[in-house]
């Protein structure tokens, strides 16, 4: 089943690796927080990510913090340097957990990648999606969430 609006933010613990370092997550508590899942070999992820980067410059400032997850869909994503040179490449600054073994994406009962999770300043999820237009129906759930 999968996580419902309302459920509290899951666990992070099994992440083989973090880059960016591990989140500070007493600067995060109080704050609303998108939690995005993508993998090295999807395109759609690829696409989506500078959109992620666009948000974190206007929202961040708001207050909405950001944490990456990489959930691999094949062997091949399992390469941590592969990982971080992306990381690199596509200009992940938030904290970035290395889902190897899927721990974190159980904890968030996910199977897909992109997958986008809002949750409010109280830890508790308002919104998620999934896919090629997954932000752009998250979009105006952050921006209430952000104004109220």
């Amino acid at each position: 089943m999968p996580l419902r609006v309302g459920s509290e933010l899951p666990s992070f613990d099994g992440a083989t690796e973090w880059l960016n370092g591990e989140p500070d997550w007493d600067s995060l508590r109080g704050r609303p927080l998108l939690v995005h899942f993508w993998a090295v070999s999807c395109h759609i992820c690829h696409e989506n990510l500078p959109v992620i980067a666009e948000w974190r410059a206007k929202y961040g400032p708001k207050g909405l913090g950001f944490v990456s997850v990489h959930m691999p869909r094949q062997e091949a994503d399992t390469d941590v340097e592969e990982v971080r040179r992306q990381v690199a490449e596509y200009g992940i600054v938030e904290p970035c957990a290395v889902d190897n073994r899927h721990c974190v994406a159980e904890n968030f009962e996910n199977q897909y990648v992109p997958a986008y999770f809002l949750f409010d300043a109280e830890g508790k999820m308002r919104s998620r999606a999934a896919g090629a237009n997954g932000l752009k129906m998250l979009q105006s759930a952050l921006e209430r969430l952000l104004e109220g």
